[in-house]
C-alpha cells in the first residue's frame, strides 16, 4: 500500500469514528462531477455506513452531469452501501429567480443560490435519514481564499479533505481509482450556465494558490523578481481579504455584564 493509501484509510476510518461517537447512521454527499466531491464520496463509501450520493443539476452543462453520473455509477457498482439520488433543481431554481426578479438581484448573487438550494436539499436528505451532510471543500478553497458560497457550499456538517491541498486531492483520487475522466476534468463550481472553470473565476489554477499559501508561510521572496509569482500573490490575497468574512468565525457582540 502507498501513504496515498494509508491516508484513504485514516480519512475513512476518521469520518467513521465521528459517525459512530454522534450516533450518525447515515452520510450524505452532494456530487458536482468534480475532483473534491468524487474523492468525498468515495471515502465515505469506504466507510460500510449507507452513503447518500446526490447529483442536483441546476440548468447544468451537460458536462458536469454527465461526470457527476459516471462518478455515481461507479460507486453504485463498487460499494452495496452506496444510495444514489438525483434531484432535478431547474424548476424550483427558475420560481425563485422570478420572485426575485424585480428586485436587481446580481448574477454572483443568484449563482451562490444555486448552492445554497443545494445545501437545502441534502440536509433534508440527512434530516431524514440520521445523516449528516460531509464537505466537499479542499484547504485552498476553505482556508485560502474562500473560494466557496457560505451557507452554500460551505453549510456541511464535518469536512474531511480540508487540510489537503488540490495537488494532494488529485494523489488521493488516483490512489483511490476515482474514474480519469473526473481526474482529468477541469475544476469547476459548477454555479454558472456557460461552464467556467474555478481557474476562469479566479485567475489562477490552484498549483499557483498553493505556491502562494505556502509562501506566505515561508516567504521566499522569489515572487518579487517573477512577474507572474507577483500577480499570483496578488490574486491570493485579494481572494483572501475580500472572502475573510466566509473563513472566520460570525462577529459576535460581546456584552460586558
Amino acid at each position: 500500500m502507498s501513504d496515498w493509501d494509508y491516508l484513504a484509510d485514516d480519512i475513512s476510518n476518521w469520518i467513521l469514528k465521528y459517525a459512530e461517537n454522534n450516533n450518525i447512521s447515515s452520510l450524505v454527499v452532494g456530487v458536482s462531477g468534480g475532483i473534491d466531491s468524487a474523492v468525498v464520496s468515495t471515502l465515505c463509501a469506504k466507510t460500510g455506513l449507507t452513503t447518500v450520493v446526490v447529483n442536483m443539476p441546476i440548468k447544468q452543462d451537460k458536462s458536469q452531469y454527465n461526470l457527476s453520473n459516471q462518478h455515481i455509477d461507479w460507486l453504485v457498482s463498487k460499494w452495496n452501501n452506496v444510495e444514489s439520488q438525483i434531484i432535478d433543481l431547474s424548476e424550483t431554481y427558475d420560481t425563485l429567480y422570478s420572485k426575485l426578479s424585480d428586485y436587481d438581484v446580481s448574477e454572483l448573487s443568484m449563482a451562490n443560490t444555486r448552492a445554497r438550494l443545494r445545501m437545502s436539499t441534502l440536509y433534508a436528505l440527512a434530516g431524514s435519514k440520521n445523516g449528516i451532510v460531509v464537505g466537499t471543500g479542499n484547504k485552498v478553497e476553505d482556508f485560502g481564499i474562500g473560494f466557496f458560497t457560505k451557507y452554500g457550499d460551505g453549510g456541511v456538517d464535518i469536512s474531511p479533505i480540508a487540510d489537503l491541498y488540490k495537488s494532494e486531492v488529485y494523489s488521493l483520487a488516483k490512489s483511490l481509482d476515482i474514474i480519469q475522466s473526473i481526474q482529468d476534468a477541469p475544476p469547476t463550481d459548477g454555479l454558472w450556465n456557460d461552464g467556467r472553470t474555478d481557474e476562469d473565476q479566479i485567475g489562477a489554477t490552484y498549483e499557483e494558490l498553493e505556491w502562494a499559501m505556502n509562501e506566505i508561510e515561508n516567504p521566499s521572496l522569489t515572487h518579487e523578481q517573477d512577474e507572474r509569482l507577483a500577480d499570483v500573490m496578488r490574486i491570493y490575497l485579494k481572494f483572501n481579504r475580500m472572502n475573510s468574512h466566509k473563513m472566520n468565525p460570525i462577529p459576535i457582540f460581546k456584552f460586558n455584564r
